[in-house]
């Protein structure tokens, strides 16, 4: 079977520090954080009082009142993210064989605040279900798919996929494979996410995994720095469109980046603990970059998971340094979700437009907070404080999960 080439025509993005494509990048490369204290509900008694929230972001300018009562907040964002992403692709869906063009759509969670909202309701009842109509078609992950899809009439593959934080980064990854095996010519693919919630920020806090730094939240998300304390939670979604090469270029198509190969891997170790020796994360840029031919001179940056917990980083940049050996420090690495925050099953999808950005306009955006150096991580070029102008003709971008799951995705500039 001939393999087809993949290539990037589309992008679309709504993100804590800008609610459109350009304003996510400009925020990036300005070192901006999206960080503040929580406006989504009190959380006076929370231990984490902040977050990474949209701002500005008005349900109203995209649906009118009937509409928005349908869909769960992840299904909202995940719809504006994809117009934005066929918008910037200039694809007319009536001049496309819809059976060829799909949608393949990410959420880690679902509709966590629909369950909350629902469920609570329930509980101050009289026991009798009682229940929305709504209830189970807002809260299911695969829904934004499915929502994607008959808003544009697209016929092709249509489903979702769940690998927590890696959600997104998976579903790009089948993209690629599906249109590389000829399944599909088009595909809309990324993640949206809502969890910013009392059930969101309370779970995640009992697990100890997101920062406590309510003295100073906008510096909370500090990856690989010493006294990295945790993630802090961020909500919003990516949008890629992908095609067949030879089909974009018929059609005269904008062509940001070539996607080139994809890594997925188990850690196979631990519920929410990474490998302590990054063996999935080894394993799975090992693969994106072997499907990608790439050498480890062809890597010029990673946009790393970064989460700034203090085991992933280690162990994220223990995997990086095996596999690039003397090269690791020839390589701009940083983390975005230093300014983001961890958009959980969104994360993904908005580092992969962060890379694929940095491919396009030659400049890797910054990691933010690093204040004190930590012994235990090699000296590196962490891309901190500042954007480094950069040539690049390939990088990768890391994605992981609870549960071991790992995925890395591999770019490169486009030639023809």
């Amino acid at each position: 079977m001939e393999m087809r080439r993949v290539v990037v025509t589309g992008l679309g993005s709504l993100t804590p520090i800008g609610n459109t494509v350009d304003e996510y990048w400009q925020s990036l490369l300005g070192g901006v954080s999206g960080a503040d204290f929580i406006t989504h509900f009190d959380a006076s008694l929370a231990k984490t009082k902040f977050a990474c929230e949209l701002k500005g972001f008005d349900v109203g300018q995209y649906f009118d009142k009937k509409e928005a009562k349908k869909y769960d907040k992840f299904s909202q964002y995940g719809i504006v993210a994809a117009e934005q992403a066929v918008k910037d692709s200039c694809i007319d869906f009536e001049n496309e064989n819809k059976d060829r063009c799909g949608v393949i759509w990410a959420s880690g969670i679902g509709g966590i605040i629909t369950f909350q909202e629902e469920i609570t309701n329930f509980v101050k009842g009289d026991g009798s279900l009682r229940f929305s109509p709504f209830f189970i078609p807002k809260m299911i992950a695969d829904i934004c798919a499915g929502h994607i899809s008959i808003k544009y009439d697209l016929r092709g593959p249509n489903f979702a996929t769940v690998s927590a934080c890696a959600s997104s980064a998976n579903a790009i990854a089948d993209a690629f494979l599906y249109i590389k095996l000829n399944k599909a010519d088009i595909l809309v693919c990324g993640g949206s996410e809502a969890a910013i919630s009392h059930a969101g920020i309370g779970g995640f806090s009992s697990m100890h995994a997101i920062s406590q730094r309510n003295d100073d939240p906008k510096t909370a998300s500090r990856p690989f720095d010493k006294d990295r304390d945790g993630f802090v939670l961020g909500e919003g979604a990516g949008a890629l469109v992908l095609e067949e090469y030879e089909h974009a270029v018929r059609r005269g198509a904008k062509i940001y980046a070539e996607i080139c190969g994809v890594g997925l891997t188990a850690d196979a170790y631990h519920m929410t603990a990474p490998h302590p020796e990054g063996r999935g994360a080894l394993g799975a840029m090992r693969e994106a970059m072997r499907e990608a031919g790439f050498t480890t001179s062809d890597v010029q940056h990673i946009n790393t998971h970064g989460t700034s917990t203090p085991l992933g980083d280690i162990a994220e940049i223990k995997a990086i340094e095996q596999l690039f050996e003397a090269q690791a420090k020839n390589i701009n690495i940083n983390s975005t979700k230093s300014m983001t925050g961890h958009l959980l099953g969104a994360a993904g999808a908005i580092e992969a437009i962060a890379t694929i950005l940095a491919i396009h306009n030659g400049i890797v955006p910054p990691t933010i907070n690093h204040f004190t150096d930590d012994p235990e991580l090699p000296d590196l070029n962490y891309t901190f404080g500042k954007p480094q102008k950069r040539d690049i003709t390939g990088a990768l971008s890391n994605t992981f999960g609870f549960g071991g799951h790992n995925v890395c995705l591999a770019f490169k500039n486009f030639v023809k």
